[in-house]
């Protein structure tokens, strides 16, 4: 594997979230310690990247003086995170990068926001995003592009694309995302981080505003998996407020991961049988990668479940959320929207009740197809995308493998599955491609499964080596 860049920020950056949080806990590191090396790392490096353009310091440090402790698994005593900028944060200025909405402050946070708040987390600013997350390049009208730091010539992926390169940076140790066609999973795995899409209803309403849609979900990044089992436990609850919700597992989330045996079950495939493409080298080096898993102890299959229908009825779907979220915004703000979101939004308005119906059956059809075919697996792996980053300023790549590309999301077909089904999925490092760049692969679990999907995520990193970064951006010039 080619070397790891070096990282030359404050030595706390470096640490793990779960080994940071103890230290906060014990009272070994004050919170304002800790603020104060991501603030001076964040100055340091995000110019170069753009992952977190608005910082919000002042709020951060009248947060910290806040010393309460709260008995729970997901406490994070005082660990600064980054939100992502889609979701409001009450006094910080939210754009969902539109221009209608640039100089937007919101006088309340987002309930996922406030429930991490109370359980010790503290917003240290909010990280970039496309326009209303539509897209798996990270820019906008009001920020600008948000570059890979592995290579600033290239894209960081998206949705969540200031959130992973917050993380592989070292300005955050836990970074919020959202997900609705692999915004979690792409740029974590473009970036070298963990990214987990989890089951509707587990960290709290999406960000869409519309409680009651299970397409859009939020969930957590960080770089290991263990600290992106913390994060969710930090963000699992019920809440009789919140239309989608529903208690946290028996044990945390944490405590599954420590829990984590090397013997577990995949299913491979390495195009979703025949559903998207992948490039010959994204598909050799994964298969590379399972190879260390099975020699490490797992069961590795070439299989795949029946997914007919899925392409329309997971765009059925996804245009109807649309229609009814960015759709409805004043006309003000819609006449700022790019082309390939106005034309998204216009497919959700055409669409029928009859073809309503029918993406919802075939939905729940793909559904019990798939929970089926995991009865004899611990997850599915697949690629998380079919290629390697591409120059920033292409929005959407035009091919894979040769392959023309139809639109700016068919390039994200491997993420269609779970935002479809609801089942949790994962985009976990597995080393660096020949160029120096990280590769991730998607695992995808049972309904409700975050345990166990933790659990295999686990035992791929391990076999992998461990996590990557953070490292400095490798800065380059196209």
């Amino acid at each position: 594997m080619p070397p790891i860049p070096p990282f030359t920020g404050p030595p706390l950056c470096a640490m793990p979230a779960h080994e940071l949080v103890d230290l906060l806990k014990a009272g070994e590191i004050s919170r304002a310690e800790v603020l104060e090396a991501a603030l001076s790392r964040l100055a340091a490096v995000d110019p170069a990247v753009n992952a977190m353009p608005t910082i919000c310091a002042a709020r951060a440090r009248a947060t910290v003086l806040d010393e309460a402790e709260v008995d729970h698994p997901g406490w994070l005593a005082g660990l600064p995170i980054g939100i992502k900028d889609l979701t409001p944060v009450a006094g910080v200025r939210t754009t969902w990068g539109t221009p209608g909405l640039a100089d937007f402050v919101p006088e309340e946070s987002h309930p996922l926001v406030r429930r991490l708040e109370a359980r010790g987390g503290i917003v240290i600013g909010k990280t970039n995003t496309p326009e209303m997350g539509a897209g798996g390049n990270t820019f906008n009208a009001v920020f600008g592009a948000t570059r890979n730091p592995w290579d600033t010539r290239l894209n960081a992926g998206g949705s969540s694309g200031g959130a992973a390169v917050s993380l592989a940076t070292g300005g955050a140790w836990l970074s919020h995302g959202s997900d609705l066609a692999g915004s979690l999973r792409t740029p974590a795995a473009f970036c070298g981080v963990v990214g987990l899409r989890p089951s509707p209803g587990i960290a709290g309403p999406g960000p869409q505003g519309n409680g009651f849609h299970l397409e859009a979900v939020q969930g957590p990044m960080a770089r290991s998996v263990r600290d992106c089992a913390l994060f969710l436990d930090a963000m699992a609850g019920f809440d009789p407020q919140w239309a989608v919700s529903f208690p946290p597992p028996d044990r945390p989330y944490q405590q599954a991961v420590l829990q984590a045996e090397p013997h577990i079950r995949i299913a491979f495939s390495p195009d979703m049988g025949g559903f998207s493409h992948c490039s010959p080298a994204v598909e050799a080096h994964l298969r590379r990668a399972l190879g260390r898993v099975e020699r490490a102890g797992a069961m590795v299959t070439e299989d795949c479940p029946d997914l007919t229908g899925l392409d329309h009825a997971y765009r059925t779907l996804r245009a109807a959320l649309w229609a009814s979220g960015p759709g409805m915004a004043p006309d003000a703000v819609q006449r700022g929207f790019k082309p390939t979101l106005r034309q998204n939004i216009q497919q959700g308005r055409d669409l029928s009740i009859t073809d309503i119906m029918a993406a919802g059956r075939v939905k729940s059809d793909i559904f019990d197809r798939v929970v089926a075919f995991l009865d004899d697996f611990d997850v599915l792996a697949c690629p998380v995308v079919g290629l390697m980053p591409g120059p920033i300023e292409e929005e959407f790549p035009r091919e894979i493998a040769g392959k023309p590309v139809t639109d700016y999301i068919d390039w994200l077909r491997f993420s269609f599955l779970s935002a479809t089904t609801g089942l949790p999925s994962i985009s976990v490092p597995v080393g660096l491609s020949a160029q120096g760049l990280p590769v991730g692969l998607q695992l995808i679990g049972p309904h409700r499964g975050e345990a166990r999907l933790l659990q295999a995520a686990a035992v791929v990193e391990a076999a992998m080596g461990g996590p990557l970064g953070p490292i400095d951006p490798v800065l380059r010039h196209g």
